[in-house]
């Protein structure tokens, strides 16, 4: 199906096959149409779909078509409906070795393009499957780790969680409230909706952007499309009861922040930001525990950290799953070259780079 019409009218048959699936939040309809509105506005969806023999939808895969370079050299690239802020990504099927089946097939019959990424898989996701039965039916493949992210299993109680943790980073956290209640008076806020939700999301905004993400560059305000992006989810969630963003506060004013959703019975840490001038009070990682206390008050299952893994992020868990980026080229002579670019010369010419500079 091509058009933002013709996806936009599979958004109930798609949930409810997500929700059937892995029912994984970042593969809802109304997450992916958010994401191409605001990083890939005016391009044309590509989005295969396999329907069952009563017509319900069985499987979806929304692609892009874009021209790239790989190493240098134009290329023709479906890309999924995905980027960095999309945390991860998969086929969506009831079954995925007919899905990957016929999507292959299909799209070797199509042509008209050099390479299919598909970004941030998770293990055990249905995609490997596809990328299995290309490698099965001759088409050349790749793939490259991305992420390991952590996450906590989250027990009944709180102090059943603090009985996995450390004692010197306990007591690291006690030592650094103290500090910065010291400072002035501490306060825990949830918004997850209303009147203050604008301000709110600002005050975020604000806070993540005087770090060094602000310095980088890499900060959600500081691009209209992941300002947008973020903006138009965080209305969305607000709507659907999934968003919370969470503030430490030091008389009132915020030193910690994070821009969480919930789904599922899991929360997800999308962006956290907190005050580096209090870097040595710690006031993220106090934020942190106190949201995990709240997830779990509120009955949650589990704190998905999201993103790579992370120093700060292990002090809480060894738990991470694992995504990887999967490639797969069409079998033509250029097809061909490009995955032996990519996946062997190019990594041929790294180590002998390296091995002549040590």
């Amino acid at each position: 199906m091509t058009g933002r019409a013709a996806f936009i009218s599979l958004e109930s048959e798609w949930n409810a096959l997500v929700e059937v699936t892995s029912n994984e939040l970042f593969y809802r309809h109304e997450f992916i149409r958010i994401w191409m509105d605001n990083f890939v506005p005016g391009v044309i969806p590509r989005v295969l779909t396999l329907r069952d023999t009563d017509g319900s939808l069985g499987a979806v895969l929304p692609l892009w078509e874009e021209r790239t370079t790989l190493l240098g050299v134009p290329a023709r690239q479906l890309s999924v409906a995905a980027n960095a802020h999309s945390c991860r990504f998969d086929l969506v099927a009831k079954e995925p070795e007919v899905a990957a089946a016929a999507f292959v097939s299909h799209l070797r019959s199509a042509g008209g393009w050099d390479v299919l990424r598909l970004t941030d898989v998770p293990d055990g996701g249905a995609a490997w499957r596809l990328h299995a039965v290309a490698r099965e039916s001759g088409l050349p493949v790749g793939e490259w780790e991305s992420l390991r992210s952590p996450y906590v299993p989250l027990p009944a109680t709180r102090d059943a969680l603090q009985k996995t943790l450390q004692s010197k980073f306990k007591a690291n956290c006690r030592r650094r409230r103290r500090k910065l209640e010291e400072k002035g008076q501490l306060t825990f806020e949830r918004v997850d909706s209303g009147l203050g939700l604008e301000g709110a999301l600002e005050e975020g905004f604000l806070l993540e952007q005087s770090g060094w993400k602000g310095a980088r560059g890499t900060a959600m305000a500081q691009d209209a499309r992941t300002r947008g992006f973020y903006t138009e989810l965080a209305r969305d969630s607000a709507y659907r009861q999934r968003l919370a963003l969470y503030f430490l506060r030091l008389d009132g004013r915020p030193v910690a922040f994070q821009y969480g959703l919930e789904y599922g019975g899991r929360y997800f840490l999308l962006k956290p930001g907190y005050d580096e001038s209090l870097r040595e009070c710690s006031p993220g990682q106090l934020l942190v525990d106190e949201v995990i206390g709240n997830c779990i008050d509120r009955g949650l299952h589990e704190f998905d950290f999201l993103g790579p893994d992370m120093v700060w992020k292990r002090d809480w868990t060894n738990e991470v799953r694992r995504h990887t980026w999967l490639y797969v080229f069409n079998d033509s002579p250029f097809g061909q070259a490009l995955c032996a670019a990519k996946f062997r010369w190019g990594p041929a010419v790294k180590e002998v780079v390296s091995r002549w500079r040590r």
